[in-house]
């Protein structure tokens, strides 16, 4: 029951979870290139980790865009298997 109990919650509420990885990354690209500036101030403490943060928030960004086409490319798929059955 588990097999289809997961990808029914994917469609069902997927959408919000991409949604708050969008959010995550676009909070995390800021923060890290303020990070970085503080890091600096403070003769390069902690920048490592900011760089980090940079790297993580567009990794986000990336995953989400690869998300949303997925999730298009299934509806649109399905759209024109099912057009075409007529």
């Amino acid at each position: 029951m588990a097999i289809f109990a997961t990808p029914m919650f994917w469609l069902m509420y997927g959408q919000y979870y991409t949604f708050a990885m969008f959010m995550f990354g676009v909070v995390a690209v800021p923060a890290g290139h303020l990070g970085r500036r503080r890091g600096k101030r403070l003769d390069g403490r902690d920048r490592g980790l900011a760089l980090v943060g940079i790297l993580t928030g567009w990794l986000l960004l990336v995953v989400v865009a690869l998300l949303v086409l997925a999730y298009g490319g299934l509806i649109i798929g399905l759209a024109l298997l099912f057009g075409s059955a007529r």
